[in-house]
């Protein structure tokens, strides 16, 4: 049976301050957590009900143990989840100042796993025959990744829905300018695009909302999302059809992983088939839910949990 969703990107562990508005050289304890945006994405899928698996690499350690034992847990398929011998398994930090600071602090050296991902080791006919595959812009920045990112969505022709995440970490490249004619190839692969307003601009050169998303059809995606922050979101496909959502209003605890929640309800509505509106309020809801509470994948919400949310039209 094919998955409804394989992601392709990071995988690490979360060590998150178990103490609000507390500067790391204070904080005295840390909640572990699996992380890593794609993988995350792939978590918020499963517990929508979501066949879900997840192509990354680990290192050869305890946190590469813990990191399988948690994507089983979570009932995400890890058997495309390898080990790296001699790469330490990446380690994230955040400081959780609310409502809108939440410095990163990513320990992903010499090299990340998540980075040796081979294109002559993929299951290229399971990534074809997924309903949906995600990938990510982190996994262009170096390679043996970026063939093989761009191997796996050149091999998919864009069959199913195939999206393509943004994910602009600056640390992860030397400038924005090397990164655009990457982002470029892939889009030229992909049916769905999903980015903030930098994130955009660094794909396209262009930051305003409704110009971005036109540059993103124009480069190749039938949807075009984004995210503008306190604005909502923005979606516009190929046929004409646009939807422009306001943000849920939340009381936020830590906003990181609010965009992987986001992501997976965004592939939950577009394998279910809803319009437009339906799919972006969903979104927006997940993400507001997992901004509502400290740790990102075992705070994916539930169905219900978002149904909820969007009837109230508020996380509560």
């Amino acid at each position: 049976m094919a998955y409804d969703l394989i992601t392709m990107g990071r995988i690490g562990v979360d060590l998150y301050p178990l103490q609000t508005g507390v500067p790391l050289p204070q904080v005295t304890s840390f909640g572990k957590f699996l992380g890593g945006s794609a993988t995350n994405v792939a978590v918020a899928a499963a517990r929508l009900g979501r066949r879900t698996a997840v192509i990354t690499r680990t290192g050869d350690d305890p946190f590469g143990t813990y990191l399988h034992e948690a994507l089983k847990d979570f009932g995400v398929d890890d058997r495309w989840v390898t080990p790296v011998p001699g790469l330490p398994t990446p380690v994230t930090f955040c400081e959780v100042f609310p409502p809108d600071d939440f410095p990163l602090y990513f320990y992903r050296l010499p090299k990340a796993p998540d980075l040796e991902i081979d294109a002559h080791e993929l299951d290229l006919d399971a990534i074809r025959d997924a309903r949906v595959f995600w990938v990510t812009g982190t996994g262009l920045s170096e390679e043996p990744s970026r063939t093989a990112t761009i191997a796996a969505l050149a091999h998919r022709a864009k069959s199913g829905t195939t999206v393509f995440d943004l994910d602009w970490r600056p640390m992860f490249w030397n400038d924005p300018d090397a990164a655009r004619p990457f982002y470029e190839e892939a889009l030229r692969h992909t049916t769905v695009a999903v980015g903030n307003l930098d994130e955009v601009k660094v794909a396209t050169g262009v930051r305003e909302p409704h110009a971005a998303a036109r540059a993103l059809l124009d480069a190749g995606v039938e949807l075009a999302v984004v995210k503008q922050g306190p604005k909502g979101v923005l979606a516009v496909n190929r046929e004409g059809a646009s939807a422009e959502v306001p943000p849920l209003p939340v009381n936020v605890l830590n906003g990181l992983g609010a965009g992987d929640a986001f992501g997976g309800s965004l592939v939950h509505g577009l394998l279910a088939g809803w319009d437009l509106e339906k799919t972006m309020r969903h979104a927006n809801a997940a993400g507001a839910i997992v901004a509502s509470r400290l740790e990102c994948s075992s705070a994916m919400p539930a169905p219900g949990e978002i149904e909820a949310a969007v009837t109230a039209g508020a996380v509560k």
